[in-house]
């Protein structure tokens, strides 16, 4: 699945729908110890803004708690036990066994569900079979996994990646029988739910390269918040190699933010051929803020506290948190300095600009045609920052998907990647881009024609076939004001009262004793006391007031829910009992009857929410002229 498409949301659903299958241990392993702390902020942090639970995990209508553990020797068969760590440190554990570590005999007799995250990085060994270069780690990685897997029939190995390598054969055969589903970068762009890529190459010299960004990050700012949009645009510096690089270039950031002036960004209004940033002076000059305005609100923006470095495993460890937190209100970061660290596991949706900090290629290859790794590398990046930041300007609109092109607001939808222009490097990271479905250049496209024989064309098939296309139907809930219009009949219930009744039936009898003829009592809704009601519906999450305004948007309280014809309010209870049981009703009888009551009504709901959301049309087109159009695949 493409970065940014839900990978760790499938995760956590799958182990919810697992739990119900009867799971409770859960693995979760990855290659990067900076990749646990975000998705242990993920599952366990309530408090994160990025937490992928509801405050409460309701199934069959008990609570279930999530529970960190370091092995599973005394896991918890009520709740879900999940233990994360890395593939190297799992190796370890289980190749060098010590106390209170996994070992595999944790895996024989409890059914073990596997996480891996980034999973290509287990297929290194079957990529590159009898590649003596490699060495044997990486294959035994991918063999102590297996191993895990086979402890047990009922373990269950579940892997999620963003870049599988379909190109290498190895790969393609191990996992032809195993993907469950594959939702691309190009895809996931062509659907629109990525940013737009925008190449900005230019001849200005590093610190002018740097200024030019600046501009249009403050532009972006300025733009959302002339439309109440609270957007706080960060912007990553990328070095070439090593971690020194990336130190001295935080350093000069320092220096030139510390020292800009409004000569400087004038010089960048003067000389930049870029259509964005003359489209932000522009706007800066509509809105009466002044070249030395713009040095202020830009050095207030990037203050040394407000700029962060991810270099190293140690550093990039322990600011996990905050870079999984550059969307929030209160985390002040607005620059990154790194190198390779943020390649992998790194969730952001206000990244809108990558300055490329050197010059000169950086391919690791000789060949002039071949993309190197650090090209591919660099697309990796971009392809991370690529993920939308939700907004719109209507409440019409839908906030997660672009929708502005060729609006002054397109420039909240795009991601500017700022090089030098230097022809070579452009070239093969637009081929990279290109590759990974992230971008497309329209100087790519080729026109292709195909010409039909004419035997073909003579065909009853040709002639008279039809090709259906599905189109599935929108369905709006704005007009649902009851039970009624979603085709749901609504229909009173009889609920057995408990009694002391019964019988006693020898096994030869010939006579069979009749029992004691039971009466009803119909008892309405609005005669059971209101708070009783009120607690069933709070006992039943389908029954939330927020899960219940999704389905009727136009209802206004958990009350009219309760005392509207429209809903629950003309429903009768039929209450079944001997005389003095329906003669006793207690409180305890009436929450119990009115629970029964809701579930039936939750499923008949349930089942027609289903019919209402999954409407697919139908549409036939002609065989010639799918032909003429298009080639629809």
């Amino acid at each position: 699945m493409a970065t940014g498409s839900g990978k760790t949301m499938i995760m956590a659903g799958l182990m919810l729908y697992l739990y119900e299958k009867g799971y409770r241990n859960f693995l979760f392993f990855v290659n990067s110890s900076n990749i646990i702390k975000k998705t242990q902020d993920n599952f366990l942090n309530n408090t994160s803004g990025k937490y992928l639970f509801s405050p409460k995990i309701i199934v069959d209508s008990k609570e279930v708690f999530l529970k960190e553990v370091q092995n599973f020797e005394n896991a918890d068969e009520e709740n879900i036990n999940i233990c994360f760590t890395t593939i190297q440190q799992l190796h370890s554990d289980l190749n060098n066994t010590k106390e209170g570590s996994l070992t595999f005999e944790d895996f024989q007799d409890k059914k073990i569900v596997l996480l891996a995250d980034e999973a290509h990085h287990l297929n290194t060994s079957t990529k590159k079979q009898g590649d003596s270069r490699y060495g044997s780690l990486f294959g035994t990685w991918e063999d102590t996994v297996i191993n895990i897997l086979n402890q047990s029939f009922d373990n269950i190995l579940l892997e999620f990646t963003a870049t599988l390598d379909y190109e290498s054969h190895e790969i393609s055969t191990k996992y032809a029988d195993k993907v469950i589903y594959r939702y691309d970068l190009a895809q996931f762009r062509k659907d629109g739910f990525s940013k737009e890529i925008d190449l900005i190459r230019s001849y200005f010299d590093e610190k002018q390269r740097i200024t030019q960004a600046l501009v249009l990050n403050l532009y972006r700012q300025e733009l959302a918040a002339s439309k109440n949009i609270n957007l706080k645009p960060v912007i990553l510096f990328k070095a070439k190699r090593t971690v020194a690089e990336s130190e001295q270039n935080k350093q000069n950031f320092h220096t030139l933010i510390e020292n800009l002036d409004a000569e400087q960004i004038e010089v960048i209004k003067q000389e930049s051929t870029v259509e964005i940033v003359q489209k932000a002076f522009h706007f800066f000059e509509e809105k009466h803020i002044s070249f030395s305005s713009i040095v202020n609100r830009i050095q207030s923006h990037f203050k040394e506290s407000n700029c962060i470095s991810a270099n190293d495993d140690k550093e990039a460890e322990r600011n996990q948190l905050i870079l999984n937190s550059l969307e929030d209100e209160t985390n002040p970061i607005r620059a990154i300095f790194a190198v390779q660290k943020l390649n992998e596991g790194w969730d952001v949706l206000n990244l809108f600009d990558i300055v490329r900090l050197y010059e000169g290629q950086n391919t690791g290859g000789s060949n002039a045609g071949k993309k190197g790794n650090a090209t591919l590398s660099e697309a990796q990046l971009i392809g991370r920052g690529a993920r939308y930041f939700p907004f719109n300007l209507n409440d019409n609109e839908d906030k997660y998907i672009r929708k502005y092109k060729n609006t002054d607001f397109e420039v909240l939808e795009q991601l500017y990647y700022h090089t030098k222009e230097e022809s070579r490097y452009v070239s093969e990271l637009k081929a990279a881009l290109v590759e990974s479905g992230i971008y497309e250049d329209d100087n790519d496209f080729i026109t292709k024609e195909l010409k039909l024989k004419e035997s073909f064309k003579n065909t009853d098939f040709y002639k008279k076939g039809l090709v259906f296309f599905n189109k599935k139907v929108e369905k709006s809930y704005n007009n649902i004001k009851s039970f009624a219009d979603l085709g749901v009949k609504k229909r009173n219930i009889e609920y057995i009262l408990s009694s002391g009744i019964g019988k006693s039936t020898g096994v030869f009898d010939v006579i069979e004793q009749e029992m004691d003829k039971l009466g009803g009592k119909d008892i309405n809704l609005h005669q059971i006391p209101n708070h009783i009601i009120q607690c069933s519906l709070s006992n039943n999450p389908f029954y939330y007031f927020n899960s219940l305004q999704r389905f009727f948007p136009n209802l206004t309280s958990s009350n009219e829910f309760i005392t509207s014809n429209n809903y629950l309010g003309d429903l009768t209870i039929t209450f079944i009992g001997t005389t003095k049981r329906r003669n006793s009703l207690t409180h305890t009888d009436y929450f119990k009857a009115v629970n029964q009551l809701l579930i039936s009504i939750e499923n008949d709901l349930k089942s027609k929410l289903t019919e209402f959301e999954g409407t697919s049309t139908f549409y036939p087109h002609p065989i010639n002229k799918v032909f003429k159009d298009k080639i629809c695949n």
